[in-house]
């Protein structure tokens, strides 16, 4: 599975963007759909999360600003970040968790600017 991901750019402080994530096809034996990211010089966190059982996790740091969601018939994993701060800038990677095996999308630049 290829993921591809997009939405990333520059923004204000307070301002919005959406991410989205598209898969190449249809994977099977899915575990959960997330969303990390990883900033210069930091390890890469988990960010937001849905499970195949449509549980949501988001890291506290982003609680009630971010909404994961997954669009089934578009088969696209979607980043919702409203109320942005500069401390959200980072790079935002998808991931797609089956049983086996983990696959990451390459990856969005997300700049918030004050």
């Amino acid at each position: 599975v290829q993921l591809q991901a997009s939405g990333g750019g520059l923004v204000q402080a307070g301002g919005s963007l959406r991410l989205s994530c598209a898969a190449s096809r249809r994977e099977f034996n899915i575990r959960s759909k997330g969303w990390y990211r990883q900033a210069p010089g930091k390890q890469r966190e988990l960010v937001a999360r849905i499970s195949s059982d449509g549980n949501t996790y988001y890291a506290e740091s982003v609680k009630d600003r971010f909404t994961i969601s997954k669009d089934i018939a578009k088969n696209t994993i979607d980043l919702q970040m409203n109320s942005l701060k500069p401390e959200d800038t980072s790079v935002y990677y998808c991931n797609l968790r089956t049983t086996s095996k983990d696959y990451w999308g390459q990856g969005t630049e997300v700049t918030v600017s004050n």
